[in-house]
């Protein structure tokens, strides 16, 4: 358990790497020189070394020496010092006169003698590829004689033509197992079972990952010059996190990596057996819903049609992800999505069946952070129909039930209808032993027609802000028409996340955000925002993209 844990943290440490590399570099490197980053290829050759049943690989497409910008910030070489710290590699001399353009990282097996008496032990693969075979095989063989020095016992091995090093026993610290396969790679794993595994995948090609009829589905769903590529075969990820899905509707996901002049693009596209629905009708354009969100918006989520939500592919997806993530889809909306379910339990409502199944044309929902008083305010906009007055009305009939009060109020020159709880609270008067009786009104929503759309909003702050807010909306907020631009049309609309001003409210929401923005620091110090749309063009996958914008 000691040398899994060990090479666990290795590669763990690797992923960061491959992540932070490619995410914090491409920016500025593409903005100055982007010929010297376009890949031939979009698919990682080290997939041959990779079984069918492998949980999850990620590989790194260009070589990490084309990023010489990080180098004059110390990020990229914090991060290979990082990585070697405990090797004693130097990078510079031993690494970097071989190291190609490919770096594969690998879960091959969730356990790699299948007893479950002993716990899960699962096979981690590395493979490098490498320019220069005979500097690269000097590499492995000064590698392994370093840690004879630091007290490990070596052992080699012949394996189908192929010259394995690895400790045996395993010390304390963790066990190592390294080759060189042909002239193309290296490759390190946990254990050498793991190696001679790999070496199978080759020699017989029916046991890799490129033969696999996911894979190979999934790959068509790959762009064309993408920097950074993961392939997900997600019921195996599940056995992996000891889960059992109680209706899979994915079998696997492909994730890539592209540049774009104002950030990253990461494309993914999740594959099925049967065929995929659209999640609801494709968009030319953004919904006019968005003018009337507020420019202060943190979270802003618009599209069309939310009354086939619950049946969806996206909520198919929602169900499968959150029980392998968080076990359940409720432990997921209760750490990710509290403020709806603070709204359902202050309204005595439930949002798909009280509001969500009435919404059949545009819509916009957003959450304005409000730092000073560390709450979250909201503002939902939908266009007019039928069933939006009927829902309406079905609103005020639970606003009354909940002895809510229904007030029509002029605000801005503005008719808008407040829900508004009235309570009596007593007040000291001049008169000694006296006290005098106030009502305090305390407002629980309100809501108003503007144009086609019925705004809707917690609080007659937020609904100021947006009767005043003119054409200063943020539909029309430079950073959100940037944010979109890259994302291709037609699609199911948007979600938009303003990092910067979200950033404190999902911190509480999610503590563990912190630690992962201390491990992507070059990533976060630069982030600005996060799109994501769905953009279903056939019935083969649903696809998805994330525009990550980051910094000039």
């Amino acid at each position: 358990m000691n040398s899994q844990r060990s090479f666990s943290s290795f590669l763990v440490a690797g992923v960061i790497a491959l992540v932070a590399i490619a995410i914090a570099g491409f920016y500025w490197i593409f903005a100055k020189s982007p010929a010297n980053l376009v890949t031939a290829r979009s698919q990682p050759s080290a997939a041959i070394f990779v079984s069918k049943i492998a949980p999850v690989m990620a590989s790194l497409l260009v070589n990490p020496d084309k990023l010489p910008t990080l180098e004059g910030e110390g990020e990229l070489s914090g991060i290979k010092t990082s990585v070697l710290a405990k090797s004693g590699i130097d990078y510079r001399q031993d690494i970097q006169p071989w190291l190609g353009n490919e770096i594969t990282l690998a879960v091959t097996n969730w356990d790699i003698d299948r007893d479950p008496e002993n716990g899960q032990q699962p096979g981690y693969l590395m493979a490098l590829g490498t320019t220069k075979p005979e500097k690269s095989r000097e590499f492995v063989e000064l590698l392994f004689s370093k840690r004879v020095l630091a007290g490990s016992n070596l052992a080699t091995e012949a394996y189908k033509g192929v010259k394995l090093l690895y400790d045996d026993p395993p010390p304390a610290q963790g066990a190592l197992a390294g080759a060189l396969v042909g002239n193309d790679f290296v490759l390190f794993a946990n254990d050498p079972k793991v190696l001679r595994d790999a070496i199978n995948n080759v020699q017989a090609p029916d046991l890799n990952l490129t033969t696999s009829a996911q894979y190979q589905k999934a790959t068509e769903q790959l762009p064309g010059g993408a920097l950074a590529v993961a392939f997900l075969n997600l019921p195996t990820v599940a056995k992996w996190q000891g889960l059992e899905l109680s209706a899979p509707s994915y079998d696997s996901e492909i994730i890539s990596l592209a540049l774009n002049p104002k950030g990253l693009l990461a494309e993914t596209s999740f594959l099925g057996a049967s065929a995929i629905v659209p999640p609801s009708p494709p968009l030319s354009q953004p919904v006019g819903a968005l003018k009337y969100i507020p420019v202060s918006a943190g979270l802003a989520i618009s599209g069309a049609n939310l009354s086939n939500l619950g049946d969806s592919e996206l909520a198919k997806l929602w169900r499968q992800a959150t029980e392998t993530i968080y076990g359940s889809g409720e432990d997921a909306i209760a750490k990710l999505a509290q403020p709806l379910l603070d709204l359902q339990k202050l309204w005595g409502i439930n949002l798909p069946a009280d509001i969500f199944s009435w919404v059949q044309g545009e819509y916009a929902l957003a959450l304005l952070p409000q730092k000073a008083q560390k709450t979250v305010s909201w503002v939902f906009a939908v266009e007019q129909s039928p069933e939006v007055i009927a829902g309406i009305a079905n609103l005020d009939a639970i606003a009354n039930a909940k002895g809510l009060s229904i007030s029509p109020i002029t605000l801005d020159q503005q008719k808008v209808s407040t829900w508004t709880k009235l309570t009596a609270a007593s007040k000291p008067t001049n008169t000694k032993d006296q006290t005098a009786l106030d009502v305090e009104a305390k407002v629980q929503g309100v809501h108003t027609t503007l144009g086609n759309y019925e705004i809707f909003t917690s609080d007659l702050e937020t609904m100021k802000e947006i009767l005043t807010s003119g054409e200063d909306s943020l539909i029309n907020h430079r950073n959100f028409q940037d944010s979109i631009a890259t994302i291709p049309q037609p699609n199911q609309g948007y979600v938009y996340l303003d990092w910067i001003k979200s950033q404190q409210f999902l911190e509480r929401q999610l503590p563990i955000l912190k630690l992962v923005e201390i491990l992507g620091k070059p990533f976060f110090n630069n982030l600005r925002s996060l799109t994501v749309s769905t953009y279903n063009s056939d019935t083969e996958a649903l696809k998805a993209g994330v525009f990550l914008q980051l910094q000039p």
